[in-house]
């Protein structure tokens, strides 16, 4: 695959069932393997109050066996030729995807169909999955250093807006009151063809495909397409600013984050250049004068739509956001000075152009590595599809970033990065391994 993004061709077969399900076939000859990707227009944001982490609960259901798939066949049946398989929820949408060797492509297609005909529900699987969720919960945000400020406190000061400020796990109150007849009502409203893009990327033959995805999913009924929820949020006036104590971390942190742009607007894709010029790689802003400069910073995370979201599933609205672990002779209000001292400096000065050619090589490099991957490439073509209803972003959007200009960057940085648009959440270290860690500072 050449680098020139004006030569880039990725294949896509485009094609749209009876029942509404929207298929992307996009051969990749290579290595033997094939990936099965279907993502359905459900996420967090479609949740109700009382009904929090329902989105996510209802990903471990996809798992609790199907009409002609008893618990536990689609993981024996994937995983025994070889395959690995996932889910996972996001504030848009639920994802899931099977990698196989491509002569198992008809097994990874009947899985997914199963399941999206008759997923099997019932009270044991809810209470069953009641329990793994409330056991993930613990293991991986209530037991883990920053992760309840990120998942919990961060949403809540970044949006006024419940549905887009509400915990995307959910809480334990929340999971607990969700009902059989709950699962049933979402799975009738949301798990729909018409609600679902399936992109098939790999070594497979596109007439093939498209017989078997028709024989398996093309007797699925329709669904009356479900309401899309209120995600406006009021224009931010005046900063915002919060202290989250931390019990398990040892190292503080901050986060800081601006409200940001339409979805395929100038200033998304300034933005996401902008972001590149700032932290993307050891030649960036944030590396060489927060990192090795003044030294104030440990290491660093930043993105559009950070941290549920990059630039390719964001949807608005959203934040541009960062995640900045620091040392501990700083204070939290140090480092963000440092930030807005840099932010600033684009805002007056602009980017160089030899910056903004490193940022585009940054995104072309990375871009390229990530369409190597069958199933990184069928998560994007279905995203663009399911967001955007155009594929065709894969073999596009790469140049659009790459014709952003440095005053289209300065500008951006002017009306999105202001101070009034900013919202500052410092993660301070407490308990026993916090003390100990600013005592040895």
């Amino acid at each position: 695959m050449r680098s020139d993004v004006r030569t880039l061709r990725i294949p896509i077969e485009r094609q749209r069932l009876a029942n509404g399900l929207r298929v992307l076939l996009s051969p990749q000859p290579g290595a033997p393997v094939v990936t099965v990707y279907l993502i359905y227009r459900v996420g967090a944001r479609v949740e109700r109050p009382g009904r929090s982490g329902f989105a996510h609960l209802f990903e471990h259901m996809m798992f609790q066996g199907s009409q002609n798939a008893p618990k536990g066949l689609h993981f024996r049946l994937v995983e025994s030729s070889g395959g690995t398989l996932n889910g996972s929820t996001h504030p848009d949408y639920t994802d899931y995807f099977e990698v196989l060797p491509s002569n198992k492509l008809a097994v990874a297609l009947w899985l997914e169909a199963d399941r999206m005909r008759g997923l099997a529900i019932t009270e044991e699987n809810l209470a069953n999955q009641k329990e793994a969720v409330k056991q993930e919960r613990r293991l991986s945000f209530d037991n883990q250093p920053y992760n309840t400020a990120l998942v919990e406190h961060w949403p809540r000061l970044a949006f006024r807006n419940w549905a887009n400020a509400h915990s995307l796990i959910g809480s334990y109150e929340d999971l607990e009151a969700a009902t059989i007849e709950d699962v049933a009502a979402f799975f009738r409203t949301y798990y729909a063809p018409n609600n679902a893009v399936l992109a098939v990327v790999g070594a497979f033959d596109p007439a093939e495909a498209g017989r078997l995805v028709e024989e398996y999913f093309g007797d699925i009924a329709p669904q009356p397409q479900p309401p899309r929820p209120d995600l406006s949020e009021p224009e931010q006036t005046e900063p915002r600013r919060e202290v989250y104590y931390d019990r398990l971390a040892r190292v503080p942190a901050v986060v800081i984050g601006y409200q940001g742009p339409p979805r395929r607007s100038q200033d998304y894709y300034a933005l996401t250049m902008l972001d590149i010029v700032l932290t993307g790689g050891e030649s960036s802003r944030f590396y060489q004068n927060l990192v090795k400069g003044k030294r104030s910073v440990i290491q660093y995370e930043a993105n559009l739509g950070w941290p549920f979201a990059g630039p390719i599933d964001y949807v608005e609205p959203g934040r541009y956001a960062m995640f900045l672990l620091h040392h501990p002779e700083f204070t939290g209000e140090q480092v963000t000075r440092h930030v807005e001292e840099e932010i600033a400096r684009v805002q007056n000065d602009g980017v160089s152009e030899t910056e903004l050619e490193r940022a585009r090589a940054f995104l072309r490099s990375a871009r390229l590595r990530q369409l190597e991957s069958s199933r990184a490439r069928a998560a994007m073509l279905g995203q663009y599809e399911l967001l955007d209803g155009d594929p065709e972003l894969v073999n596009t959007e790469l140049a659009t970033f790459c014709e952003v200009t440095a005053e289209q960057i300065r500008q951006a940085a002017q009306q999105y990065l202001a101070p009034t648009r900013q919202c500052v959440l410092e993660i301070v270290p407490t308990g026993e391994e916090g003390k100990h860690t600013q005592e040895e500072a």
